[in-house]
């Protein structure tokens, strides 16, 4: 494969970006809409009851994250190279992997979300319905793990506007279905915020069903066929290679999420407002990411592309245009958000206190979400060339040397309160970035890299 010109390259790379970004906004979207009908209809406490929920949930789907990401590696390294059928074994062996592992975390989640909740400090007027809520979503893991699996095996080949439809028919499912099962519409029992969940679960099943369906009346170079099905199968060598991807993604995840849980547990210590303002923001952030999180998206196909086709020369030009695209994009969503905070706020909720808290995170941490665009740009192309160890390293150490006790420390032993722990992402942020550059400059630039897929 020639070497891409920088035209090609960068309107190749805008054309495969457009549908992630629609997919972030649209999946956000959905979120916000569930969102906005529990708060306006169910109340605050229910609202808070999802916020409390959140951190526990992104623990365990972490690993399907994870396992995603370096699944997607490989996906990318082997179609660059145009081995199909070495592409379709990574995909079978990774089904396994992930059906596995999803398994595992529905049980584990299942048994022990209310505990858990506890120990996070979740205030007892929405712990009953956190937990029952939390139980709903971990013991169908296995079909959320597995829908979100095949829409990244798909984005790994380049086409990420089959993940874009399918997504769009999984909103429009779930926004369909939560008046139903929330309300008792049609003859269905009333299930309250257990609609919701219940919502989700079968927005994602059917969607996953269609899309199989979709891919083999399209002849896609994905679709579920015998080689696929006959590598459903713990191969040893491919589960090695992808756990070494996987492992190091997952565990920097999982740190993320833990953060989140210890952070939580700050913010529940001032009680159910700041905990729903807290969950509100996170929605928010959730739209002001998608520069950065379809940017991150993009490099590492188009790198593992370039790395499997050998074009290492590529590499470089790619990972300048992802962090172009994330500052003006991003940068034009935070301008945005800045500007009508207040309006966007009252969207959700109605409490002055509950309003005042979240505007106060907003305008303290908001700006910062730019410089983790920009880590997890240069993060993204390393661990598309296979470097997973020391961006990880870097990740969690920022996260639970920096951005914890910083929180802690702010919101407990200075005048700050709940903004010292607001302040605490910035700061994490910044070490991450500078930690991030230093060993991309000097140390993974000199680098040569060879695909990691072989026969």
């Amino acid at each position: 494969m020639k070497r891409q010109k920088p035209v090609t390259l960068k309107k190749t790379m805008v054309l495969f970006l457009i549908p992630v970004v629609f997919s972030s906004v649209v999946q956000s979207l959905g979120q916000v809409i569930g969102t906005i009908v529990v708060g306006q209809t169910l109340g605050e406490n229910s609202l808070a009851a999802i916020s409390a929920f959140f951190p526990l949930f992104f623990l365990l789907i972490s690993f399907a994250i994870g396992i995603g990401s370096g699944s997607s590696i490989l996906v990318g390294q082997s179609y660059g190279a145009r081995n199909i059928s070495k592409m379709k074994e990574i995909v079978g062996v990774t089904l396994a992997v992930t059906l596995l592992i999803s398994v595992v975390a529905a049980i584990i989640g299942g048994i022990f979300a209310e505990g858990v909740l506890k120990l996070m400090g979740t205030p007892n007027n929405i712990l009953g319905e956190s937990a029952n809520y939390a139980k709903i979503l971990f013991f169908t893991l296995p079909i959320t793990f597995l829908y979100m699996g095949y829409t990244t095996f798909i984005r790994g080949v380049g086409d990420s506007k089959t993940p874009l439809i399918f997504l769009i028919i999984s909103i429009v499912l779930n926004v369909m279905f939560l008046p139903i099962l929330m309300f008792g519409w049609l003859g269905v029992p009333a299930l309250g915020l257990n609609g919701a969940a219940y919502a989700t679960v079968l927005s994602y099943l059917l969607s996953f069903l269609l899309l199989f369906v979709y891919l083999h009346k399209k002849n896609h170079v994905l679709k579920f066929d015998r080689t696929i099905l006959n590598n459903i199968r713990l191969q040893g060598d491919i589960v090695k290679t992808l756990l070494k991807l996987a492992i190091p993604s997952s565990v920097s995840m999982v740190a993320v999420a833990m953060s989140e849980i210890a952070v939580i547990t700050f913010v529940n210590s001032y009680g159910s407002d700041a905990t729903a303002a807290y969950g509100i923001v996170n929605q928010i952030v959730s739209y002001v990411q998608i520069p950065a999180l379809s940017v991150s998206i993009s490099i590492s196909v188009f790198v593992a592309q370039a790395i499997g086709a050998g074009n290492q020369e590529n590499v470089k030009e790619i990972t300048r245009l992802g962090l172009s695209l994330n500052y003006i994009f991003g940068g034009a969503l935070i301008i945005i958000v800045y500007l009508f905070a207040e309006p966007i706020i009252r969207i959700f909720l109605s409490n002055p206190d509950t309003i005042s808290i979240a505007e106060g995170l907003i305008f303290i941490s908001l700006w910062s979400y730019l410089i983790l665009g920009h880590t997890m740009a240069i993060s993204a192309t390393m661990r598309a060339t296979g470097t997973v160890l020391w961006p990880t390293v870097f990740m969690i150490s920022s996260i639970w040397f920096v951005e914890v006790p910083s929180a802690y420390l702010l919101s407990n032993f200075t005048s700050l309160g709940i903004n010292g722990i607001w302040l605490a992402y910035p700061i994490a942020f910044i070490v991450s970035l500078t930690a991030q550059s230093c060993y991309y400059h000097l140390v993974w630039k000199k680098k040569t890299f060879q695909s990691l897929v072989h026969e």
